[in-house]
């Protein structure tokens, strides 16, 4: 299993508002290259999501990852470093 900890958490918010920056809009929810982002009414709680995974990223600093396959995750990974390589 991949641990979400070799990822910066700074990463993840950068690749979040990155999709809120360029993605498209709709009901309240971002989307850029297949990975959506939205958060709570007052911004406190974050989340990005693709296929069956769903990255929680809390106020504080904790985060939690939610996922059923591997290969998603792997996926998901390699998206977000291609991102912010861009």
């Amino acid at each position: 299993m991949m641990d979400i900890n070799k990822m910066k958490k700074r990463h993840l918010l950068q690749v979040f508002e990155l999709i809120t920056r360029k993605g498209v809009k709709t009901e309240g929810v971002y989307e850029y290259h297949d990975i959506k982002a939205s958060q709570d009414f007052d911004g406190y709680t974050c989340w990005l999501s693709f296929k069956d995974l769903t990255v929680t990223l809390l106020f504080h600093g904790a985060y939690d990852l939610d996922y059923k396959s591997e290969e998603t995750l792997k996926i998901f990974f390699k998206k977000i470093a291609n991102l912010l390589d861009d």
